[in-house]
């Protein structure tokens, strides 16, 4: 689903195998000694300074904005331009790249206007531009906010239109149907292992010049120079899901630069989570609320007849499976491609009904459904360019984010434990990430995320049973982001919280927002209208 409020991140295809989420999330963090501290420590003040002359650079030049290209389908009255930032912030004067962006004057008047608001939707690898469509749509969740601000969208480096990189062909990397997540034996995984090792040195190849400069701070610096080229002295911003880790290490890195900040469905920033951890943690979240989609089907059998109870749906799914498995559907469909669709489900509520309605044609006997929702469409090359792009630049800023397990060892007991518990996600996600274990170019180390000098109340909006970004991530942003505030949207779990109908959250980001007030304590949400089937 594309929520209203929430660009839906593509969603990508694990190099070994099943389109997967790519949300987020991957790095088992050793301590650094006293001189490898030192030695960061001098390269941040390199970078720091770095980015404060590119900032000074884009502030002189501003943005000339055009009406956009026809191929980026943005209607008028968006407009769309160029920002010039260094590959490497250590180096400002060295080598340029171009990073798209686009934007959409606000709605009310000129007394009105606030400034600019800018949106990264998460990923990493999802492309911001969208954002200013949520004006000319008339989304009426926005209609308040847009009075105040220009929406600003952009594509961060590497994704879309802002140099973007690539690991594979995209042809041959949505080509279906793709082995089994699960492995049956020894062999099995093996060859997983052989496709992962593959993938990560068809980035370097590829890409290998990006890849040591795909990082989040260099992200965050990108977004500061943006922030100037605008013309602005201090940042308004909204991320959704890795838009909040972007977010979290802006304000870290920049604090005196933020003026407004609203952070929904929060990655965990603690340097034990970025990125290893997080995604065993995501692993586990994604069961409890696929469990809460099979309640939600069971309690709907009325309609959709794949039995009244849990454990009837999870049979039908375990049947849809193994038959997928032993001949793929349409000649197409196996289990990594059913993984790829059916994920859809415990990410958002809008795609409840969609995914239990196809499940139920399956069942009753019409198999196109399920070939046309979860087939690869070879035709669609942009389509397909753009998944492979997303999933590229998702490997390369989690791999080099962050320190990695590169034993395997490591990854077979972590991911075997897990799969007994937690099966529905577990060995497709590990595939997915499994290239950061051999990544070639050198791994950093996260950024301590914390409150510095001039940091402003932040605001995290989060759901309770998120399975993308589990609660405990928006808890500890929370504790290390002094002064910020939580809301809470109860008994909830779809992934993206603002662009979601909830009053009870949609006036407080707007009054957050438009008159920078948080409520006194943290608030805790009803949740939004449970999915109609």
């Amino acid at each position: 689903m594309r929520g209203s409020r929430l660009k839906r991140r593509v969603t990508a295809l694990g190099s070994a195998g099943a389109l997967v989420t790519a949300t987020l999330i991957a790095g088992a963090v050793t301590a650094p000694s006293a001189n490898a501290s030192t030695a960061a420590r001098q390269g941040l003040d390199r970078e720091a300074r770095g980015a404060a002359i590119a900032a000074a650079r884009a502030a002189e030049t501003g943005i000339d904005w055009q009406d956009c290209p026809a191929d980026w389908g943005l209607p008028k009255p968006i407009q769309c331009g160029w920002v010039t930032v260094p590959l490497d912030y250590a180096e400002p004067h060295g080598k340029q790249i171009k990073l798209a962006v686009d934007r959409i004057g606000n709605t009310g008047t000129q007394e009105e206007r606030q400034g600019a608001l800018i949106y990264n939707p998460g990923g990493p690898g999802g492309s911001g531009l969208r954002f200013p469509t949520r004006v000319t749509g008339k989304n009426p969740v926005w209609a308040g906010i847009a009075e105040a601000y220009d929406f600003v969208g952009f594509d961060p480096r590497g994704v879309g239109r802002s140099t973007p990189i690539s690991c594979a062909d995209p042809q041959e990397f949505v080509k279906a149907p793709k082995p089994d997540p699960v492995p049956d034996s020894e062999a099995d995984k093996l060859a997983q292992r052989k496709l992962a090792r593959e993938y990560a040195e068809g980035c370097h190849e590829r890409s290998g010049a990006m890849l040591p400069h795909m990082t989040t701070p260099n992200t965050a610096r990108d977004l500061d120079v943006i922030r100037a080229a605008l013309g602005e002295k201090k940042l308004n911003y909204l991320g959704v899901s890795y838009g909040t880790y972007l977010g979290a290490v802006y304000g870290t890195l920049f604090p005196g630069h933020v003026r407004r900040m609203v952070l929904d469905s929060v990655v965990n920033p603690s340097r034990d989570k970025i990125w290893y951890q997080a995604n065993l943690d995501q692993d586990v979240a994604f069961e409890t609320r696929w469990r809460d989609w099979q309640d939600w089907v069971a309690a709907n059998d009325a309609t959709y007849h794949l039995g009244d109870t849990r454990a009837e749906v999870q049979q039908k799914w375990l049947q849809l499976r193994a038959d997928a498995k032993k001949n793929p559907i349409g000649g197409v469909v196996g289990p990594a491609e059913l993984i790829s669709f059916f994920q859809s489900a415990p990410y958002y509520d809008s795609a409840w009904a969609t995914v239990a309605a196809v499940f139920s044609k399956y069942v009753a006997g019409d198999t196109q459904a399920l070939v046309d929702a979860a087939a690869p469409d070879l035709s669609d090359t942009a389509g397909n360019a753009a998944s492979e792009n997303g999933n590229a630049v998702y490997t390369a800023v989690e791999c080099t984010d962050a320190k990695w397990p590169t034993s395997w060892r490591t990854w077979d007991r972590d991911n075997t434990r897990l799969h007994r518990d937690y099966p529905f996600l577990t060995w497709a996600n590990a595939w997915m990430n499994l290239p950061c274990a051999t990544w070639p170019v050198k791994q950093r180390t996260p950024v301590d995320v914390k409150t510095g000098k001039g940091l402003p109340g932040v605001l995290i909006v989060q759901s309770e049973r998120d399975a993308a970004t589990p609660y405990g991530g928006a808890v500890e942003l929370h504790q290390r982001f002094k002064g910020s505030r939580l809301i809470t949207e109860r008994d909830a779990g779809s992934h993206g919280v603002t662009g979601l109908v909830n009053p009870c959250v949609n006036d407080r980001v707007d009054a957050y927002l438009l008159t920078g007030k948080l409520d006194g304590a943290d608030v805790t949400c009803a949740p939004h209208a449970t999915p109609k089937p």
